[in-house]
């Protein structure tokens, strides 16, 4: 099988797989994402959003969307960061696409006071303008791998080995590789990998023509860069600790960097796409500095010690500062386009 339907089954099965069966963030599970390091990651995208809906002409019924919210502990911090715009929460209705009943259960805990709705896809999403957060959502989807060899791309398959799983090379070319970019092919020599993610690219196109046709904004936050050379990115995690994705399916993170380029070809007439920039960027220009200033005013000396580590975590280019990159897209009908907040002009 491919590695996409392999990571499909081991990530998304329903009774078995990874995201449907526990709750994989914090210390306690396999990795640690922003949101989990300060409250000032969510705080500074809800203010990100209720800027996008005042510049979006404050909309009197709109969609706050996250995809794959997790324990809920992002768009807590955006909604509560939000209270400055009491018109705002007064618009918005709370949608979280979620597959995961146990993550469901802290999510309808943590927002009780946003009755939100939950959906399996974004097909169900309202049909308004929706405000939408994907932070660490994209990296997750089934990827495509293939090799370069002497007789051009072969996609890399998981089969079975005499030890049990393992990778093997396709004998033929396989659909996919159509999609592999003309850069990337120039750039290869023999034994190279590359990856490309039919999914990622197809959720985005929905998300674009959804903002084409109904107006709204999205965040992608992500760790990847705009491929222009092969790279090989596939990963398993399990405890804070890389290991084979192979071993354990459903026990096992399993992502792959976010080929932020390939969203980007995939834009359609309409909207606009800023970006990628780099976290580290992102968050000075919303105000990381100032809004950690304003916290540590009220704060031990033990405690301003933890905010300026879990800010440092989140823009240092030796941590996530760098790694981590945000695209956004915002309505084309303006003239100027809209500018998001945190994309310096």
């Amino acid at each position: 099988m491919t590695i996409a339907a392999f990571m499909a089954e081991a990530l998304l099965h329903p009774q078995h797989g990874y995201y449907r069966t526990a709750d994989p963030f914090g210390r306690d599970g396999d990795f640690i994402t922003a949101p989990d390091i300060s409250q000032i990651f969510g705080e500074l995208i809800g203010l990100w959003v209720v800027e996008m809906w005042r510049l979006s002409g404050s909309p009197a019924e709109a969609g706050l969307v996250e995809l794959g919210p997790g324990r809920g502990t992002l768009i807590t911090d955006a909604l509560r960061a939000a209270k400055i715009a009491p018109e705002f929460l007064e618009a918005i209705s709370v949608h979280l696409v979620e597959t995961n009943p146990v993550l469901r259960k802290t999510q309808k805990n943590r927002l009780s006071d946003y009755s939100p709705t939950w959906h399996d896809s974004v097909a169900t999403l309202p049909d308004m303008p929706n405000f939408i957060i994907a932070n660490e959502f994209f990296d997750a989807l089934p990827i495509h791998q293939f090799r370069y060899t002497d007789a051009g791309w072969r996609e890399v398959l998981v089969g079975i080995g005499k030890e049990g799983l393992d990778l093997m090379i396709s004998p033929s070319e396989t659909p996919q590789v159509s999609l592999i970019d003309d850069v990337i092919t120039r750039n290869a020599k023999i034994g190279d990998v590359t990856e490309i993610c039919p999914a990622a690219i197809s959720l985005f196109e929905i998300l674009a023509l959804g903002i084409t046709e109904k107006g709204g904004a999205a965040l992608v936050i992500d760790y990847g860069s705009e491929f222009k050379e092969p790279k090989a990115t596939l990963q398993g995690l399990h405890g804070h600790q890389a290991k084979n994705f192979l071993d354990s399916p459903g026990k096992v993170d399993i992502s792959a960097h976010l080929d932020f380029s390939a969203l980007k070809r995939a834009v359609p007439q309409g909207v606009c796409c800023w970006g990628p920039i780099a976290q580290r960027e992102f968050l000075l220009s919303m105000g990381i500095d100032v809004r950690a200033s304003r916290l540590k005013e009220f704060a031990s000396e033990k405690e301003k010690v933890k905010i300026d580590s879990a800010c440092n975590r989140l823009i240092e280019p030796s941590e996530m500062g760098t790694l981590f990159q945000v695209l956004a897209l915002t309505s084309g009908d303006e003239t100027p386009p809209l500018f998001p907040p945190g994309f310096i002009k």
